[in-house]
């Protein structure tokens, strides 16, 4: 039987209320981690914290409360390249999943033609914090997964942006950036860093996730220190936006927030419907392959 370890980092707020307004149908959730059981998905000797369980279930109840119709599921660095809890979800729920594996180089054409009919619709490399492949295996891989029709998925800092810039002239597809790149927001809308951001979305092969506020933001909830740069990065490419929970919210600094709440925020940054309904329907309909 596999140890059993105990958390080291706090779970999501179990009793999430609905967001103030209705979703539309078809609205997406595209960024979100499963973990455990760990009698059945041992975590990897080698990361960095061991979260509570955040089952394939909670996480459906969790859509079903929100008014999510479909979700992502991104592969976390505690299991590394083994996406077994991943793919496992994918196939055991009748939920309209889709899933973003890590592998490293090695990862075998038969395996990801296995993913791709499991419903994995991209490949994640971590420039923050190292599971799997990292930025020079992506022209490599990128070449492979090209016949899918699948992405590359980014997790980076400001210190990455120019890095993706070289990474468009290298990759035969599409990049999608998590959290929002991580933008510094201490530097301000005409700082250097946000503008490079900023030229990302201009390429028209950036896709951004708009998620994480709670990463980024020096203030509490509702970080209202964020929201000029998320209106800026909308009105920049609003058929390149996602938005995403990131349930179950691992290693964050300061309150955990209600997942309502994080919904809610998007009707403050977005306030136009139809804008809305492209970075929750529209946009992940194409870039997720529902």
């Amino acid at each position: 039987m596999a140890e059993i370890t105990a958390p080291t980092i706090p779970g999501p707020i179990a009793e999430t209320h609905a967001p103030k307004f209705a979703l539309p149908p078809g609205a997406c959730d595209t960024h979100a981690h499963v973990f455990g059981p760990q009698t059945r998905y041992a975590y990897d000797p080698k990361r960095r914290y061991t979260p509570p369980d955040a089952l394939p279930s909670s996480y459906i109840k969790l859509l079903k409360t929100l008014g999510f119709s479909r979700g992502v599921l991104v592969q976390a660095s505690v299991y590394m390249t083994d996406n077994s809890a991943m793919l496992d979800a994918l196939a055991e729920t009748d939920f309209e999943l889709r899933g973003v594996v890590a592998t490293d180089a090695s990862v075998t054409d038969a395996e990801l033609e296995r993913m791709n009919g499991l419903g994995v619709r991209g490949m994640r490399l971590n420039l923050r914090h190292a599971n799997g492949a990292g930025a020079d295996d992506a022209p490599d891989l990128a070449r492979r997964i090209a016949q899918f029709g699948w992405h590359l998925n980014f997790r980076i800092t400001r210190e990455n942006y120019a890095a993706m810039h070289q990474m468009l002239d290298q990759v035969p597809l599409d990049i999608v950036v998590d959290h929002m790149g991580q933008v510094p927001i201490e530097y301000g809308l005409d700082g250097a860093d946000f503008q490079a951001l900023l030229s990302l979305i201009a390429t028209r092969r950036v896709w951004l996730k708009l998620s994480g506020p709670m990463r980024i933001s020096k203030q509490a909830l509702p970080y209202a220190d964020l929201k000029p740069f998320v209106q800026r990065l909308v009105a920049a490419g609003p058929d390149r936006m996602l938005f995403a929970t990131d349930w179950p919210h691992t290693t964050i600094a300061g309150a955990m927030p209600n997942d309502g709440d994080l919904v809610d925020l998007l009707a403050d940054w977005v306030p136009d419907e139809a804008t809305r309904k492209l970075i929750l329907v529209d946009n992940p309909a194409f870039r997720y392959g529902f």
